[in-house]
């Protein structure tokens, strides 16, 4: 059971989603716009926010930021769920710290589906141990991620993919077993966007040049790769 909070204008969104967690066990917490939201949030702290782009005043990516300012709230996944279709708005929800991205009018079974995903960072998704490679160290136990000794902030779902790349470090990651090992979709499903903006963030918090790799590299038409040393890039690029 988790304690889900669905921030939506729209009524007939609120009560469909809202039946079909109740349906799975879940606590609701609903907000009817973005100032509701920004209120609850400052006394409440739910497993999952399912968020809105488009309302009234208080829009849901300044609701993003605001979670995301708080130090008791940057790791809560939030799912932004919204008519805001191109992928400049997908962008913008990214980098103001969203985790994943659906468009309206959608499927509720690919909602459930993703809501799953989500919650499974907060509850037992446990990497094993703590991971020193090269000028990396990531800490499952207490979240945390270090590049050169320097902490670096990240969300629940940046950490479990930076976990994961790290632990697979010189190996070249297709995208489609990214979205399988790191976001649960299963084999055909997920959208190679989410973990491409994903990359992106990541980039910005942990390269000195985000423009230019040298962490986390793309292989070209293969997927990406973690290089913890100068000879892992020959490796990868010669294994792609």
């Amino acid at each position: 059971m988790a304690r889900i909070m669905i921030v939506d204008d729209d009524s007939h969104v609120v009560e469909v989603i809202e039946r079909s967690l109740r349906r799975r066990g879940h606590v609701v917490i609903v907000a009817r716009n973005g100032q509701e939201a920004i209120r609850l949030l400052q006394v409440q702290s739910p497993d999952l926010i399912i968020l809105d782009i488009v309302m009234p005043r208080v829009n849901g990516i300044e609701v993003c930021r605001f979670a995301r300012s708080n130090a008791r709230l940057v790791t809560v996944p939030i799912l932004f769920l919204t008519v805001k279709e191109h992928i400049e708005d997908k962008i913008t929800g990214f980098e103001a710290g969203g985790d994943d991205y659906l468009t309206k009018p959608f499927n509720l079974e690919e909602l459930e589906l993703r809501v799953r995903a989500l919650l499974r960072y907060n509850d037992n998704v446990a990497p094993s141990g703590r991971l020193h490679v090269g000028i990396v160290q990531v800490d499952p136990a207490n979240g945390e991620a270090l590049i050169g000794g320097k902490p670096v902030e990240l969300t629940s779902v940046e950490f479990e993919l930076f976990y994961y790349m790290v632990s697979h470090h010189g190996q070249v990651l297709p995208t489609e077993r990214l979205l399988q090992d790191v976001w649960g979709y299963p084999p055909g499903t997920g959208n190679a966007s989410l973990v491409r903006m994903h990359v992106l963030n990541l980039r910005r918090k942990i390269e000195d040049d985000p423009s230019s790799p040298q962490i986390l590299r793309t292989i070209p038409r293969h997927g990406y790769t973690l290089i913890a040393s100068p000879q892992e890039v020959d490796s990868a690029v010669s294994d792609s």
